[in-house]
């Protein structure tokens, strides 16, 4: 083929894949021939598997821009406060910013609970099989021993790693730029009580926390969608479009029987966390409510993907 002959389509889409893809592909590719895979990922063990989907995931350029974008909430918060002292406006803990910049991460955490966690969590959750899929991956990911129930877990995993890094860099970030704009010092609790750094310290990784469970059922459903189809930007859509539903259908009176149900229920749930002494039960009731949506959902994901064709 000369230089001026066009590529073949397969040759131009590999060009168009992000690098880690494309190594990812790669790795697959002398299983269509026999030859083991050159790093082994899918004849390791669990943890191997794992620790691969890790590295795969946080290596893409589309992981680190949606980090990238968390981590610019809680500075374009801060800026915002400097420039102009918003008084008792806006959200929960913005007009304390300008006395104690630990107050940042709060505020930060409380913005992005009910947007930009569910949108960037929907992004990952959708790609978790339908991306593999459309890279025609998966079945080189599924060559014994991987087996189908272990990768859903592997690919769970990965979501819920995502909720966690999602939340520390929304965390550290807010933290860092209300040290650097505002004086800082133990921090006013709901209940009136302070807390120096320490106790701070301890709420922001329990806050973290009922951030990442928040996420578990959207998660659960965004995989289960994820196995439907093979198109990873109809599955990432269902996903974020679902979780908007969920909060709309949250606001309406006329259903207010539902509302407990909702996987959304408890995402503002962690004011207890902000007393003293730690009230846990909030915490504990949105574990339960997101457990059994993974439950629900991951048994809806089993049994799709464990009779998904991934040959065609």
């Amino acid at each position: 083929m000369s230089p001026a002959d066009p590529q073949p389509p397969a040759a131009v889409e590999r060009d168009q894949l992000d690098p880690t893809d494309r190594a990812r592909q790669a790795d697959r590719a002398g299983a269509s021939s026999g030859r083991p895979a050159p790093t082994g990922r899918s004849r390791g063990s669990s943890w191997s598997l794992l620790w691969s989907e890790l590295a795969v995931l946080f290596a893409r350029r589309r992981t680190k821009a949606m980090l990238a974008a968390l981590a610019v909430i809680p500075i374009l918060v801060a800026v915002a406060v400097r420039i102009e002292d918003p008084g008792n406006d806006g959200p929960p803990f913005l007009g304390s910013i300008t006395n104690n910049g630990l107050f940042v991460s709060l505020t930060a955490m409380t913005v992005c609970i009910p947007l930009f966690l569910p949108l960037t969590v929907g992004v990952v959750a959708g790609d978790t099989i339908a991306g593999e899929a459309s890279l025609g991956t998966l079945r080189y990911l599924l060559v014994a021993p991987a087996g189908r129930l272990r990768l859903l877990l592997v690919k769970m995993a990965g979501a819920v790693a995502f909720c966690l890094a999602a939340g520390l860099t929304i965390a550290l970030t807010g933290a860092l730029i209300g040290a650097a704009l505002f004086p800082i010092g133990p921090v006013a609790l709901l209940s009136g009580d302070t807390v120096g750094f320490g106790g701070y310290a301890i709420r922001m990784g329990l806050l973290i926390t009922y951030a990442a469970v928040s996420m578990l059922g959207l998660s659960a459903i965004g995989l289960f969608i994820s196995t439907l189809t093979n198109v990873p930007v109809g599955a990432m859509a269902a996903t974020v479009v679902l979780a908007g539903a969920a909060q709309v259908l949250g606001q309406l009176p006329q259903l207010e029987v539902i509302h407990p149900f909702l996987f959304s229920a408890h995402w503002f749930g962690f004011a207890d966390l902000l007393r003293s002494p730690l009230e846990l039960s909030s915490l504990g009731e949105n574990a339960l409510l997101q457990l059994g949506y993974v439950a629900v959902f991951g048994s809806l994901a089993y049994g799709r993907f464990s009779t998904k064709d991934v040959l065609s």
